[in-house]
């Protein structure tokens, strides 16, 4: 049993004291860097897989809309007598390609439905799976 009536000052670790007042305190020393068992979200090579499905989607549904359109414009402008020639009684072959305009456009959207469910989405859905993954486990490491 020790005779001193007072308790011993809890150790700490050694802090420079300036010799100035103005002197702005010692910088703390930085933290440790520990680099994560998992790469970062933002470097992952499925949203650059996703970002290229993406853009293959997009590419191919502008081009199926807008290559009929702009071929069905170059006809009109370079073939008026094909395009005022007729198909049957009454029906010239421009009206009839721009009647076929409308399909050609609900083609373009069932193609770009028909991709974005079948390569878009489940890429899309596990970089989310993985996301939710990665941020429970920073919370677990706070």
């Amino acid at each position: 049993m020790s005779t001193d009536p007072y308790p011993p000052y809890p150790q700490q670790p050694h802090q420079p004291y300036s010799s100035y007042p103005w002197q702005p305190p010692a910088p703390a020393e930085p933290p440790q860097y520990r680099p994560p068992r998992h790469p970062p979200l933002g470097h992952h090579s499925d949203l650059r897989v996703l970002r290229t499905a993406y853009r293959w989607q997009r590419r191919t549904a502008t081009i199926t809309a807008l290559g009929y359109f702009v071929l069905f414009l170059i006809l009109s402008a370079a073939a008026p007598s094909f395009m005022t020639s007729t198909v049957t009684d009454g029906l010239p072959t421009g009206l009839l390609l721009a009647l076929i305009q409308l399909p050609v456009t609900w083609v373009a959207i069932a193609l770009y439905e028909h991709t974005a469910r079948r390569y878009v989405d489940p890429l899309a859905e596990r970089i989310r799976k993985q996301a939710a993954v990665d941020a429970r486990r920073q919370e677990a490491a706070r």
